[in-house]
């Protein structure tokens, strides 16, 4: 009762009426606010769920343009190399073919 009647002092149409509708606009705005800002958190967390499995799918496929690329090439030519020794195994049967004939023999 104390409380009606100072209530009507502040404010003599709605007493602790008016005090309590405008604490329940409040609550009600706050509710709204809260409800707004959870539906902003997801869309980000969304979109940052987004990018990152988009940046997992890039990683994955650099990794397999790499993997794929390794296993075109022998293991011992890579793409920035030649052939450092071109004419070896030629030169290994010229090699072969002349020990094994000594002075016009065959061995």
């Amino acid at each position: 009762m104390s409380f009606e009647a100072s209530s009507r002092v502040e404010d003599p149409v709605y007493g602790s009426f008016g005090i309590i509708s405008q604490l329940q606009k409040q609550i009600i705005e706050a509710q709204s606010e809260l409800v707004k800002t959870k539906g902003e958190i997801a869309f980000h967390n969304a979109q940052q769920q987004q990018l990152l499995q988009q940046q997992q799918m890039q990683q994955l496929q650099m990794i397999h343009a790499i993997a794929q690329e390794v296993e075109d090439q022998p293991l011992w030519l890579s793409s920035s190399q030649q052939d450092p020794f071109p004419n070896v195994n030629q030169q290994l049967l010229e090699d072969y073919n002349y020990s094994s004939t000594f002075c016009g023999f065959e061995f």
